[in-house]
């Protein structure tokens, strides 16, 4: 009953990653046949990224209330109807409307689940998790690929996306008992009364290493975002390369996070998520190296060392909360931490647009540089705060015995 549970959880973020690629795959025909101008993708993801981190910042406060498995459910669906109303929006102004269910289902469910599985299951099943959120995203552009190339369009794609989503929520709600049953199984009521002890979210940020812990996500979602979202202009503007190999290259740096999600979760078998991490680290830093090379040789095993350096620091830094804050502040913080990871995706990637707009795109890597540094530093600075707790710990059970 447990692994079919968990297979449960996989399917949601596999709904959770399916309309995350969804908008950029329809859009080139999707803005001809309503009429829109291309540049509005940018409004429409700005608004869907607002719902976003909205309902992460009150994921914590709504999953306590709610549960884990009412909220989930209630998100995919969220999603699903949404998705399905993109299939039948006359025009843009439905789009925008529609972009708020998404937003805040998206969040909700990415907070809850992080949330969920960094409490109750091993660090290989955090891993796992966010593989089949890029089986999700991989999936969302093959089918609306397959659709575009027949007379029923962008519309049909999206209609079928709504469907998978739909037959997740039919599966989220024939197994909502369980739920129940295994949150009950794993949360103390000693912890459930420290959670109501700190319901304001203003006290959250005064727990040692939590503005770190911000920190870090923040700008490991603007390195992954700027590398994903940039990535290719800088080949074929800077480097010269043609559009089709730079986007084969964009493709080799997804696909490196996906597979080394998937080999991660065997990893933490054998080593820490902290030192996981730091490999991780410092896999990017070897990959940004040989794309400031400049050289086509390195260039795409510098590529494919980005993704796979990206892949296990996210859910590497989620597993971590319970263990680095406590169980009992794990639900809320990951929450904020989502939030803050989130507006990292939209406005680092966004900045370095204004800078590749006036003419800068070579500082490409030295950008990139900057915010692995400015991570570093966060995750080093909280290894350190919890290397100084655990020996004040043991110096306190020694004076107890």
């Amino acid at each position: 009953m447990a692994t079919f549970f968990l297979i449960v959880i996989y399917a949601a973020f596999i709904g959770l990653g399916l309309p995350d690629s969804a908008l950029g795959a329809s859009w080139p025909v999707m803005h001809q046949s309503l009429g829109i101008p291309i540049e509005n993708a940018g409004i429409l993801s700005v608004l869907t990224t607002g719902g976003t981190i909205l309902s992460s910042f009150l994921s914590g406060r709504v999953t306590r209330r709610f549960g884990t498995g009412k909220v989930t459910l209630i998100s995919v669906l969220m999603t699903a109807l949404a998705l399905l109303g993109f299939s039948l929006a006359p025009d843009f102004y439905w789009l925008a409307f529609l972009t708020l269910p998404l937003g805040l289902g998206a969040g909700s469910v990415d907070a809850a689940l992080n949330g969920y599985v960094s409490l109750n299951y091993e660090a290989k099943h955090m891993s796992w998790l966010h593989s089949f959120w890029g089986v999700g995203a991989t999936a969302g552009p093959m089918i609306l690929s397959f659709f575009l190339l027949t007379s029923s369009g962008w519309r049909a794609g999206y209609r079928v996306i709504s469907i998978i989503q739909l037959g997740i929520v039919l599966l989220l709600f024939l197994t909502l008992p369980l739920w129940k049953r295994f949150e009950g199984k794993n949360v103390s009521d000693q912890e459930e009364e420290d959670a109501h002890e700190t319901r304001e979210e203003d006290s959250l940020y005064k727990i040692p290493g939590v503005r770190y812990a911000i920190l870090s996500f923040f700008a490991y979602c603007g390195v992954e975002m700027t590398m994903g979202l940039w990535g290719s202009s800088y080949l074929v503007n800077f480097i010269g390369y043609s559009a089709e190999t730079a986007a084969r290259y964009t493709s080799l740096y997804f696909g490196g996070i996906t597979l080394g999600r998937f080999l991660t979760g065997f990893i933490t078998m054998k080593l820490s998520f902290r030192t996981i991490i730091r490999g991780g680290i410092l896999s990017i830093l070897l990959g940004i190296l040989l794309i400031l090379s400049g050289i086509s040789l390195f260039l795409f095993p510098g590529f494919l060392l980005v993704g796979l350096g990206c892949a296990p620091i996210f859910p590497g830094m989620i597993h971590e909360t319970p263990t680095r804050f406590g169980k009992a502040h794990a639900q809320s913080i990951i929450g904020i931490q989502v939030a803050f990871a989130y507006m990292g995706s939209t406005f680092m990637p966004a900045l370095f647009g204004l800078l590749a707009g006036r003419g800068y795109l070579e500082l490409f890597t030295p950008y990139l540089f900057t915010l692995l540094a400015l991570l570093l530093f966060s995750t080093e600075k909280i290894n350190t705060m919890m290397k100084k707790r655990i020996m004040i710990r043991k110096q306190q059970n020694k004076i107890i015995s």
